[in-house]
């Protein structure tokens, strides 16, 4: 049964993916619900990571957040990616000061048997539900994102068992055991797919896949080991919910502008690395593209943001974009110079439609 939800007053963000020149830039931030809020940590100071992402009402309050704060263009729904290897039958935990540590992560391919293949509806329902009542409790005020790590993320995640400097373990892999690594990514995209259609048909508006981990790859080996996985997200979405548009950021992943702007997505983001001109030659209109503010040029003096803002939006030019930061807010930022960022992307986008 389809669920009914409110009309949606702000449909600029879903516009600007579908490539069209929209009366303003629209504009959400990577981690904009998080820990640079006071409000956040006040409600993290009683209450454990996953608890709260696993409790759809905190979740929905989370997400919130910012769009009660900030005059957004999107909510992006509070969850975390590693919702799905805790799905496929590992342990996640989120250790205050380290991040995401993985007790016992996959360490040879014998491992592969201790892992699941879930019910998504039942593993992962309270994202589900989470999605739900964000929505109507958004009141159509501003679309909703739905998100999830693409495989090689998340086989990194679950192999390495938390973040490293060199995942060196994860890719090892990759050279060492081709076909098991194959067969795992098979096995992670296979969850996906269901899981981010599910997530569509209980409220998300966009979907978002995170590559955090892109960048460690070599070209060929990002085009062997994530870019056909990444394809096949694409595809299914397209096949079974093509009235989504679909943004893939592959973060650091330079060399493969050209190959993420054919693998089927409506957006692809850039980090802050990537120059905007450069990105839209080479992408050459196939998609609409996001980003790329560097997140440390929130720490400076907001007239210095405001004339970084100006700058960005002119290298991206009209139609066919979203603002946005080149990675996520960072825990120490000031909320009030994330208002300066938002405000100003408003202010100069709506400024004779770009003739700044």
């Amino acid at each position: 049964m389809q669920i009914e939800f409110p009309p949606l007053q702000n449909d600029t963000i879903l516009r600007a993916a579908r490539g069209e020149v929209t009366s303003h830039v629209p504009v959400w931030i990577m981690r904009q619900a998080g820990r640079y809020l006071p409000e956040y940590r006040a409600l993290r100071a009683t209450e454990e990571f996953f608890t709260v992402v696993r409790t759809p009402e905190l979740a929905t309050e989370i997400t919130l957040q910012p769009i009660e704060r900030f005059p957004l263009d999107a909510a992006i729904i509070f969850s975390d990616i590693l919702v799905v290897p805790q799905a496929m039958g590992l342990e996640v935990q989120m250790i205050k000061g380290r991040g995401p540590v993985f007790p016992e992560p996959l360490a040879h391919p014998d491992d592969l048997k201790r892992l699941v293949e879930p019910d998504v509806k039942k593993e992962l329902g309270y994202v589900y539900d989470a999605l739900t009542l964000t929505r109507k409790t958004l009141n159509g005020r501003v679309p909703l994102i739905g998100f999830c790590g693409a495989p090689w993320t998340l086989m990194a995640y679950m192999i390495e068992g938390g973040g490293s400097k060199t995942f060196s373990k994860s890719k090892s892999w990759l050279f060492k055991y081709p076909k098991d690594s194959h067969s795992l990514l098979q096995a992670i995209t296979d969850v996906l797919i269901d899981y981010v259609i599910a997530q569509v048909d209980s409220g998300a508006q966009l979907i978002q896949v995170f590559d955090s981990w892109a960048g460690l790859l070599s070209p060929r080996a990002f085009n062997e080991f994530a870019l056909p996985y990444l394809k096949q997200i694409a595809t299914a979405l397209e096949r079974e919910r093509p009235e989504v548009p679909k943004t893939v950021f592959a973060k650091g992943a330079h060399y493969a502008l050209e190959s993420l702007s054919e693998a089927g997505y409506n957006v692809v983001g850039l980090d802050w690395t990537m120059d905007p001109r450069q990105a839209r030659e080479r992408v050459q209109g196939k998609v609409a593209l996001q980003g790329n503010m560097d997140p440390c040029m929130l720490y400076a003096p907001p007239e210095a943001i405001r004339q970084e803002v100006k700058s960005i939006l002119q290298q991206f030019g009209e139609g066919g974009y979203i603002a946005n930061l080149g990675h996520g807010m960072h825990p120490d930022h000031d909320p009030e110079h994330a208002r300066v960022f938002i405000e100003s992307v408003h202010e100069f986008s709506q400024k004779e439609h770009m003739s700044l």
